[in-house]
């Protein structure tokens, strides 16, 4: 069975390969920009001060679920998030397959002081630097989209232009190598990347064997607060939530009831 993954990679390989901008001015601008708000480290006070992180995310619609929240506002939505004690907010940016746009990160980034992620499938050091020049705090690199050379490759690009990369993971193995490509902030993704089915048990299992220090992000399948409990008792800093959220009526509220107290 295919991984959804693959369409979408093939189109983003495809316009990263007719990327011609010159690489080296756009690390220097990327470089310049002005300092990143932090997003692992706000992951890892929300934790320190008692509670699980919310990485709240504005997202349209998904390649599974079809329209989500077409006619969301990003501002508004990162407000409410912001209002509802979000650590941060993850901004999908893919046109595609998601709905979102670069357009979207701005405007979020013009309403809140929380750190931005961009969420989106980056595959070459021209995402990176892309990601720091939107306005974006942290950029996501997905280990079963890249190989090893990519993964340790973008991951010290993102770290020259004062991103921090959240480096997805599935399982243990990618867990490794993840490792091995020096990340320090780890999401872990609670679904299956062929059958779309969510594995609570993958969550622990991986968190389990992540050492100390590196920051655990659970993602996918949070659908309220048991699942956020049940989670922060495995030991996540923090979930990344976006189908539940933008769905709510009152997104600020259920950003509340996500972050549960930890210890």
């Amino acid at each position: 069975m295919e991984s959804y993954l693959a369409p979408i990679l093939a189109a983003h390989r495809a316009a990263a390969a007719t990327d011609t901008r010159a690489l080296g001015p756009l690390v220097e601008a990327a470089r310049a920009a002005p300092p990143a708000r932090g997003f692992a480290a706000a992951l890892a006070a929300a934790r320190a001060a008692g509670r699980l992180g919310v990485v709240a995310e504005v997202k349209r619609r998904s390649p599974s679920r079809g329209d989500l929240a077409p006619g969301l506002d990003p501002a508004v939505l990162a407000k409410a998030f912001a209002v509802g004690g979000a650590a941060a907010v993850s901004v999908l940016t893919d046109e595609a397959f998601f709905g979102g746009s670069a357009a979207d990160l701005a405007e979020a980034r013009a309403a809140v002081e929380v750190p931005l992620l961009r969420k989106d499938f980056t595959v070459s050091a021209h995402d990176v630097c892309d990601a720091r020049l939107m306005g974006a705090d942290a950029v996501l690199l997905i280990a079963a989209a890249l190989d090893d050379a990519e993964l340790t490759d973008l991951a010290a690009l993102a770290a020259e232009v004062g991103l921090d990369a959240l480096v997805e993971v599935h399982d243990e193995a990618e867990a490794d190598r993840a490792l091995a490509a020096g990340a320090t902030l780890v999401g872990v993704n609670q679904r299956d990347l062929r059958t779309f089915a969510v594995d609570g048990a993958r969550a622990e299992r991986v968190a389990a064997a992540l050492p100390g220090g590196v920051v655990r992000v659970a993602e996918s399948g949070v659908r309220g607060p048991a699942d956020a409990a049940r989670l922060a008792a495995a030991g996540y800093h923090a979930v990344l939530v976006g189908e539940w959220l933008v769905t709510r009526a009152d997104p600020a509220a259920a950003v509340a009831e996500l972050a549960v107290p930890c210890s």
